[in-house]
């Protein structure tokens, strides 16, 4: 059957697709056809059930409808995520009125913002524009991802706050939930399962050959170094990634109360296959 998949420009994303998307890793019931879009284009699309499968923040599940979480595939911090950067130091009371800007009001990183610090002040704008907005003084903040993450300090940046210490700290270590996959529920649930097995043996077949996997996501480097990209994909492209189990599946459990608790998202059905 022909499907259609959402993936984003980013490496981790690019490194467990690779297997797949480059015919290495194939099945006998999937034909596949791939888009690229940043994740909160991928996170929009989702909301109006525009795609089969797609990469999507785990915040953004709490919109969707008509769709089951993979349990492959799944971008897990151990110990690390999002952080808040400025050109100076701020402190968290000054920091709550304050400009952040946001990559996307659906990423997992601005309602893990939100659950750490509370309601906010913030502006959304394209990820990787986050960092120079913030040291030009657009903004008095940032909430970076992705890359900026690894880069900040050449911008002249003072992180200020460790959002992925924070949720390790505390829930007892469980895993940072930020980017997960989605299958829509119209193809059932055995042909979801037998799909996230076949995504499962993609990511897989890219953890076994981590040089070539590393050349195929180099395309969607953005200009950075391939040390920078190989830093970047094995800190999201872990165990949990190849199978969420009981820790990772607990982490998103935990996101959705801890929202509903603070009223931060609305009470929804969680499916994850």
């Amino acid at each position: 059957m022909d499907i259609t998949i959402g993936h984003t420009p980013d490496a981790d994303d690019a490194f467990m697709f690779y297997g797949m998307l480059s015919g290495k890793v194939t099945s006998p019931l999937f034909n596949v056809k791939h888009i690229v879009e940043d994740i909160e284009t991928l996170n929009k699309r989702a909301v109006t059930h525009d795609l089969d499968v797609t990469a999507v923040s785990a915040h953004a599940c709490a919109y969707l409808k008509d769709y089951t979480i993979l349990r492959s595939g799944g971008s897990f911090g151990k110990g690390y995520g999002p952080i808040v950067v400025s050109k100076q130091e701020i402190s968290i009371e000054k920091l709550r009125g304050s400009k952040i800007a946001i990559p996307g009001k659906l990423t997992s990183a601005f309602l893990l913002l939100e659950l750490m610090i509370g309601k906010f002040d913030y502006v959304e704008m394209k990820f990787s524009d986050i960092p120079d907005a913030v040291a030009s003084g657009q903004v008095d903040a940032g909430l970076v991802i992705h890359e900026g993450q690894i880069t900040y300090e050449q911008k002249g940046l003072t992180k200020l706050l460790d959002v992925g210490s924070w949720w390790r700290d505390s829930t007892g270590g469980l895993p940072v939930p930020l980017g997960v996959n989605v299958m829509s529920n119209h193809f059932g649930i055995e042909t979801i399962k037998k799909f996230d097995e076949f995504f499962r043996e993609s990511i897989i077949y890219g953890m076994a050959r981590p040089n070539d996997a590393l050349d195929y996501a180099m395309q969607y480097g953005r200009g950075q170094s391939k040390d920078l990209i190989d830093q970047f994909v094995r800190m999201y492209v872990n165990d949990v990634t190849i199978e969420m189990g009981v820790l990772g599946e607990q982490a998103i459990r935990n996101l959705f109360q801890f929202g509903i608790e603070k009223g931060l998202v609305p009470e929804f059905e969680l499916r994850i296959a």
